[in-house]
Order: structure tokens, then C-alpha cells, then sequence
């Protein structure tokens, strides 16, 4: 599929507002077009309190999805068992986009890899695919593969996958197979940050956050540090 670019439609807000946002995860989207309120990606200000994070400190913390779907060895995974107690990067998005979803995984790697191996073992990054008729467990894993070997990557019935994303206030719509046979998959481009402590997702990384802002934040994020 060749790589296009999305729309990019920014404004900075002030705080209580874009604590609002932030509730409803504002929506982005991948893939071979983009139109609308799901190809607008805006930039939110950062929380006026004294957050150690980077990230946008979500107004209430979220719970993690009851999720269980296939992992990509094919056996069941349940999100909320296998990750207990540890530092989580939830994100929903599909094999096949040309754009946001590789350079989110891209970025987070190269994150990870300036991390000591003792601080990389306590966060775990979590990949849902919005297209798991195409994302079959073995592309899945070799696409993954190609950031970083031990991104868990989670692929089965998209029912469970909207409903768990919708729990979280993301948007994951049906793919739609285009006339040339590429497929574009609608879908909130956030990435969720769930603490060790409590299992719940407190912060939030929108499509245009860098490496920069990963490297910051993982640290504090393996140690369970509060925003």
C-alpha cells in the first residue's frame, strides 16, 4: 500500500478544555484516505499540574478492558490477566496503515532501546488490530517483529475490539476494502499509558507525541510513578 499523509488540522488549548479532550480521546485516522473529524489530528496542551509526565494526564483514570482475543501464537490472551501489574501501552490499530501506526510503534521502540533491559522487562506494549480479518496472528507477529520482538500483538473478534476500545473512549470503526483493494481502518491513533499499581490508564499520547516524549515518560511509567 503506498504511504500517504494524513490531514493535519492543529490548535493549542487551554487547560480545562483540553482535560475535556482528552476524556474523549480526540480521534485520528490510517489509511489509504482520511476525511472529516477522523483525519483532524489536534494538539492538546499539556495539564497544568505538576505531572512528572510528559504525557496528557487523563481527567479519570480508566479501566483496562476486560479483552480476551488471540494472541499471536494463536492461544487466547486476556488483556487484563496477562498484564496485572504491570506498565502497559495499549494501542489500537491495524497492519496495514500507511502512516500513524507504524511511526507510533517505531517511535516507542526506539523509546524502549534507550531504557536498561531491567526498566524495558516492566513495560509491556500492547497492539489490537481494528482489522483482524486481514492481521492474522502470523503477520501480525512478523510485522511487529520489525520494531521490537516482544510487543505483544492481540488479533480476533472486532466486536470485542470496538467494545473494549469504546471503554476507553476510542473510536474503532469497520475497515472498509477499497475499489483498489487496500483498506482503510478508522481508528482512534492514541496510545493509553496504564500504571502498575492500580491497572488503570492515566495518561495519554497523542499521534504527534516523539520519541523525546516516550524516552521521558517510560522511565517514570516502569516505576509506577503517579502522575
Amino acid at each position: 500500500m503506498p504511504r500517504t499523509t494524513l490531514p493535519h488540522r492543529s490548535r493549542r488549548i487551554a487547560a480545562p478544555a483540553a482535560l475535556a479532550l482528552a476524556a474523549a480521546l480526540g480521534l485520528s485516522a490510517c489509511g489509504s484516505a482520511a476525511t472529516g473529524a477522523a483525519g483532524q489530528e489536534m494538539a492538546v496542551s499539556k495539564s497544568a499540574s505538576n505531572s512528572p509526565y510528559q504525557a496528557t494526564v487523563l481527567p479519570a483514570a480508566y479501566q483496562k478492558p476486560d479483552l480476551v482475543l488471540g494472541d499471536t501464537s494463536g492461544k487466547p490472551f486476556s488483556l487484563r490477566e496477562r498484564t496485572a501489574g504491570k506498565a502497559v501501552l495499549l494501542y489500537f490499530g491495524y497492519t496495514s496503515c500507511p502512516d500513524v501506526c507504524p511511526t507510533t510503534m517505531g517511535d516507542i521502540a526506539v523509546a524502549l532501546q534507550k531504557l536498561p533491559a531491567e526498566q524495558r522487562d516492566r513495560i509491556q506494549v500492547v497492539f489490537v488490530s481494528t482489522d483482524p480479518e486481514r492481521d492474522t496472528p502470523a503477520k501480525l507477529r512478523s510485522w511487529l517483529d520489525s520494531f521490537d520482538k516482544s510487543f505483544i500483538g492481540l488479533t480476533g473478534d472486532l466486536a470485542k475490539v470496538k467494545a473494549a476500545a469504546a471503554s476507553l473512549h476510542v473510536l474503532v470503526e469497520d475497515p472498509i476494502v477499497n475499489k483498489d483493494g487496500t483498506v482503510t481502518s478508522s481508528h482512534g491513533a492514541e496510545v493509553l499509558g496504564f500504571l502498575p499499581s492500580d491497572d488503570r490508564a492515566h495518561l495519554l499520547y497523542l499521534s504527534q507525541s516523539s520519541v523525546a516524549v516516550f524516552a521521558h515518560d517510560l522511565p517514570l511509567l516502569a516505576k509506577g510513578v503517579r502522575p
